[in-house]
């Protein structure tokens, strides 16, 4: 029988707060951590795990067709998300390579409350204000006047497992008139957690508030661009929780400097990690989290749990729930 080697891959807390997921993992095999640069090509990918047939992966590194062609032995990729755009799931069909993800209700609370949480400091100035407490300038706090959330109109973009909660939380919760864009979902679908579906242009058009709960694809990179932005209204607030090439960052910053964007809160780059020099942190007015938007106590336990089961199913022959690639020779 071949021995079981398990490989986390770029997660930064896996393991880490809750250790009696290594001890579970260390039960059915030899368990180390690894880090890499998101862009690492696939083959020293692949030669870097050389004899790990089983991995936990973060949000990075991209598993590509090249990746997969120098990784027969590979029967499992679990997500620790519920996103799985850095996996190229045809390539992992061909090589036997079943793919798991989280439950998206694993999630669902903790990122929401995290992209609404950034959009209030932003709005609110509560970063700024705190910062100048700290340096003895409490007086200043007339500089301070925010933008209260209650009662604005906020678009949805991806109105799905997140967007869905955001909604719920902003029209009962705070009073909004939620408009949302979302191809995928009817007025129906809408109308339960409270929103309106409205076309993009209509979302752009009429949003004081913009949050972005999408899903990357090739049709959703960049949406947020130069022409998105210019029909935006003046002065809108942006939260995004999602994913980072959802919009064109350069058009972002141009945005802020023409003061066209009042606002920017964003818990993802379209490189990660960031850094301290990133040109978004030149500007007082965002606010920028390091992908922390599932970082609550219990969506962590959750979300390790659920790992570790599939790799428990899985070095028993038995196909994980959530496995968005089902398809393997190595399943009984």
């Amino acid at each position: 029988m071949t021995k079981n080697k398990i490989a986390i891959v770029n997660s930064s807390s896996f393991g880490k707060i809750f250790p009696h997921h290594i001890s579970q993992l260390k039960k059915i095999g030899e368990v180390n951590h690894f880090r890499f640069d998101q862009d690492i090509p696939g083959k020293d990918l692949a030669e870097a795990l050389n004899g790990y047939n089983m991995i936990i992966s973060s949000v990075t590194p991209f598993f590509t067709q090249e990746f997969f062609e120098h990784k027969d032995e590979l029967k499992i990729i679990s997500r620790h998300g519920i996103g799985f755009n850095n996996i190229d799931l045809e390539a992992a069909r061909k090589h036997n390579t079943i793919v798991s993800i989280i439950p998206a209700l694993v999630e669902r609370d903790a990122v929401a409350e995290q992209n609404i949480t950034n959009l209030l400091n932003v709005m609110r100035k509560v970063s700024q204000s705190t910062a100048r407490v700290k340096e003895d300038k409490w007086s200043d706090r007339a500089c301070f006047v925010g933008h209260s959330l209650y009662n604005k109109t906020v678009g949805i973009i991806g109105i799905g497992n997140t967007g869905s909660c955001v909604a719920q939380t902003l029209r009962y919760g705070f009073r909004c008139r939620v408009i949302s864009y979302d191809p995928n979902k009817s007025s129906l679908d809408m109308a339960q957690f409270g929103a309106e579906k409205v076309s993009f242009e209509e979302l752009l058009n009429q949003s004081d508030v913009i949050c972005l709960t999408a899903n990357l694809t090739k049709d959703s990179y960049h949406m947020i661009d130069q022409k998105a932005i210019s029909q935006m209204k003046n002065h809108v607030y942006i939260s995004n929780s999602a994913r980072g090439a959802l919009v064109d960052e350069e058009a972002i910053i141009t945005a802020l400097e023409s003061g066209k964007i009042a606002g920017y809160a964003t818990d993802v780059l379209e490189s990660e990690p960031g850094s301290k020099d990133h040109p978004y942190l030149s500007f007082d007015n965002v606010i920028m989290t390091p992908h922390t938007a599932a970082y609550t106590m219990e969506c962590l336990e959750a979300m390790g749990d659920k790992c570790v089961q599939d790799i428990e199913d899985m070095a028993q022959g038995k196909l994980p729930v959530r496995s968005i690639q089902a398809e393997s020779c190595f399943i009984k």
